[in-house]
């Protein structure tokens, strides 16, 4: 599946980040897929995101199941009311497996932690923490496939980042990591990528006031010396 394109990174002096509860998604869409995957055991479901630099989330989710079982429409997608406006769903059908597509850009972290409302009550099965730590973006997840018969299942997770990726145990190829995860087992998967903060002060804006703070402090001298050289005559 193709990921949504990020732009590169370029390290930026450090900043203070944001509310945690802000930057944080917890038990995000791999839910989904672990809600509908104990449907059948016959299942495809692909989840992918890509973090923008403006620590905003694109994205996919698809589920889908052969000829749409159960029912012949296969998986269904329930977007919550909050954000129907900004996930758009679609019917999927291909390689002889129907279900839902959801579709999404520009979600926040704390939006796309909303989305595991798609998946129904599957919130014990899966967890997954994306934050931003300064210039850092760290992500960890777990996930639990035991109950997941093994016929013909196919579960992925891939997000790409707006940095570069300095540790993983995925399978990481430039931005962009991604992650098979095997049924009856339980997979811990996590990524440690170096972007900037968009939050933090700029090269730029740190140069402008070092800048102003100097002109000030001259003519602040400047200023004394004059009045120090030339004092008020008195009559």
């Amino acid at each position: 599946m193709p990921l949504p394109r990020t732009d590169a990174a370029v390290p930026a002096p450090p900043g203070t980040a944001r509310p945690a509860a802000a930057r944080r998604a917890r038990a995000v869409v791999l839910l989904v897929v672990l809600a509908l995957v104990t449907l059948t055991g016959c299942t495809r479901a692909q989840v992918a995101l890509a973090v923008q630099p403006d620590d905003t989330v694109d994205g996919t989710v698809t589920v889908a199941t052969p000829d749409g079982a159960p029912g012949g429409k296969g998986p269904q997608l329930t977007v919550p009311e909050d954000l129907q406006s900004q996930v758009d769903v679609s019917s999927y059908d291909q390689d002889g497996y129907v279900g839902s597509t959801a579709s999404f850009s520009g979600l926040s972290f704390a939006e796309v932690s909303k989305l595991n409302a798609l998946g129904g009550s599957a919130a014990g099965r899966a967890n997954m923490e994306m934050r931003r730590v300064g210039e850092r973006i760290l992500v960890q997840g777990r996930a639990d496939l035991t109950t997941m018969p093994v016929d013909k299942a196919d579960v992925r997770l891939a997000i790409s980042f707006p940095g570069e990726v300095v540790g993983t145990d995925g399978e990481a190829e430039g931005g962009t990591v991604s992650w098979n995860f095997s049924p009856g087992k339980v997979s811990q998967f996590n990524a440690q990528v170096v972007a900037t903060d968009p939050h933090a002060p700029s090269v730029l804006g740190w140069t402008l006031l070092l800048v102003l703070l100097v002109l000030v402090a001259a003519g602040a001298a400047v200023f004394l010396a004059r009045r120090d050289r030339n004092p008020p005559v008195h009559s």
